[in-house]
This record gives structure tokens, C-alpha cells and sequence, in this order.
């Protein structure tokens, strides 16, 4: 009966999904396309942050870096292609095959670093150096002058993909949808494999899977990098959705956002930060147009949710955790 309702469950989120852009249309508001394009990206993002944080137990409050700098690679790249200023003696191009590869090569390598660095401790000590180096990155955007420091970069036109125009706002709302599901599908295979295994073991009891023979270091820094490079595709498509990135996409309050996402929705689960996502974005949308202090309510409604369901809205739905 679970697996039942689960199926269901999921074919009626792709259903819904898949409704929007012609239910937009037929009502006249783009603002729903729009909203549910926000939907779609910060899920991509929150799925990455569930694969280390409700399986591996690494909770990093600086996953933001990964998102402004792959939103920043692609912006800093399309400023040097269309502003004819070479980079590097390289004249830039505007193809999202060599693009968007290569923001997420960016992502990767500094997961590498920060990954490496950060892992060498756990707990508390952990959650402050991925801060710390989130902060880093935030202030660094912040003084690239070139680059419009703090009041951000404009992109004059999106990346272009082969036979798809990402221009049509129809045609990239299904691409980040088709990414969306890729993307959870891949982290699915990752954590039902050998390697999310002995990652989940780890969670439940580090000394027990030493004494196996594992060594969590390898394991837990290839997740971490896993999920930076989640994260870093999300920076890219909002890149490209908003044409428009600044320094606040790598800010502790983004990281934030996107932890409160992942607890909402359900820790462990994959599927339900994506609902959380959904209840989150809609309940800000909804608030913000009451009042501008909405962080005032939502705030009581994720500690509500955090006391008294700590499997999230959708964790006993989809199996989340419940340690």
C-alpha cells in the first residue's frame, strides 16, 4: 500500500508539474510559469543537499557557495562572449554544452577543497567551515568590481542548447523539469548502490563501519562533491532563468533557505524536499504579499514542523528518517 501511494504520489507531483505551463497560459499569468520555474531549481538544489545531509549525515550551511558560483560562471563567462573583453585570451562562447560543464567542473573542484578540508572534522566543528567558506566566496563575489560587485551581473541572453530554445520561457521551464527528475533519479541510483550503503552506515554508527574495513573519508568527500555538483547546476539554471546573479546566491541565508527546505520537506527521502520546496516557495509567495517581515511566520511554521514532525510533510510518505 506505501509503495502505492507513493507511485502515486510522484505521478501526480510530474502531473502537476507538467500542467503548469499550459495552465498559465489559459489563465494569463506568467507569474505561475514563473514561480513554478523558482519551484523546479531550488529543488534540483535541495535534492543535492538531502543526498549528504538526510543519508550522510554531513550538515553543511555553506551549500550556497556551489549555487552563486555556478550561477557566477556562467555570468562572468556571457560578460566577457557578449562584452568582447576576452578571459584569459579566451573569447568566451555562449554554448551551454561547454557552459554549464564547466561551471560544474568549478563546483566540483572546490568541493574538492572545501570538502577536503572540512571533513578532516564532524558536528558543529564541520557546519562552521563550510560557513566560513560560503563567507569567503560571498565576500569574494562581493569585491569583483568588473563583475558588478554587489549589485550583481546581468546576463544579456541565455545559454543556447542544439535544436532547444532556451529563450522560450515554456521550453526551459520543461528543461528544468527534465533535470529535475534526471537529477533525483541519479541521486536514487547513488544512494540505493553499494556507495549510499556504506554512506548510510556511516550515519547510523561510524566505529561499527570502521571496524568493517571502510574508510569514511573517500566516501563522504565524494558525496560531498556529489551534492556541491547538484547544487552548482542549480546556480546554473537560475543563472539562466532570472539572467541575473549576484553575490546573495552564495549568501548564509540562501544556505539557510535551502537547509530549511530539505527539513520541511523530510530528511532522507530525495522526493520530499522537492514538496518541501513547493510548500516553501508557495508559503513565501503567499506571506510576502501580506507582509514584508513573512520570515516572522514562516519561522514559527518550520520549528512547528521540526518539534512535532521530524520526518517532514512528506517523510512518512516517501520513508524519511526518524532519528
Amino acid at each position: 500500500m506505501r509503495l502505492s501511494l507513493r507511485t502515486m504520489a510522484i505521478l501526480l507531483g510530474l502531473a502537476l508539474f507538467l500542467a503548469v505551463p499550459p495552465a498559465a497560459d489559459a489563465s494569463g499569468s506568467p507569474a505561475l510559469l514563473g514561480l513554478a520555474n523558482r519551484i523546479l531549481i531550488y529543488a534540483i538544489a535541495a535534492v543535492s543537499l538531502d543526498l549528504i545531509i538526510g543519508y550522510g549525515a554531513m550538515v553543511s550551511f555553506g551549500h550556497a557557495m556551489f549555487f552563486g558560483l555556478g550561477g557566477y560562471t556562467v555570468g562572468i563567462v556571457a560578460h566577457h562572449t557578449f562584452g568582447g573583453d576576452p578571459l584569459l585570451g579566451w573569447a568566451g562562447t555562449n554554448t551551454a554544452l561547454i557552459v554549464w560543464p564547466l561551471a560544474l567542473l568549478v563546483c566540483a573542484l572546490t568541493a574538492l577543497v572545501v570538502g577536503a578540508l572540512a571533513l578532516r572534522t564532524s558536528g558543529v566543528q564541520f557546519i562552521m567551515i563550510t560557513l566560513a567558506f560560503a563567507q569567503m566566496v560571498f565576500f569574494i563575489l562581493v569585491s569583483l568590481q568588473i563583475y558588478g560587485g554587489d549589485d550583481g551581473l546581468m546576463l544579456e541572453r541565455r545559454n543556447q542548447l542544439p535544436l532547444i530554445d532556451l529563450a522560450r520561457p515554456q521550453t526551459f521551464y520543461y528543461l528544468c523539469l527534465a533535470l529535475l527528475v534526471a537529477w533525483t533519479a541519479i541521486c536514487a541510483s547513488i544512494v540505493n548502490s553499494r556507495f549510499g550503503l556504506i554512506l548510510q552506515a556511516l550515519r547510523q554508527s561510524e566505529r561499527r563501519a570502521i571496524n568493517l574495513g571502510i574508510r569514511p573519508f573517500p566516501f563522504r568527500l565524494a558525496a560531498f562533491v556529489i551534492s556541491a555538483v547538484g547544487t552548482g547546476l542549480a546556480g546554473v539554471l537560475w543563472a539562466n532563468y532570472a539572467r541575473f546573479v549576484t553575490p546573495d546566491m552564495a549568501a548564509w541565508s540562501k544556505s539557510g533557505e535551502f537547509m530549511a527546505i530539505v527539513v520541511l520537506g523530510g530528511l532522507g527521502t530525495l522526493l520530499g524536499p522537492i514538496a518541501g520546496t513547493a510548500v516553501f516557495i508557495a508559503l513565501e509567495q503567499l506571506l510576502s504579499t501580506w507582509t514584508e517581515h513573512w520570515m516572522i511566520v514562516m519561522g514559527p511554521v518550520l520549528t512547528l514542523v521540526a518539534l512535532f514532525g521530524r520526518r517532514g510533510i512528506a517523510g512518512r510518505l516517501f520513508g524519511g528518517r526518524r532519528d
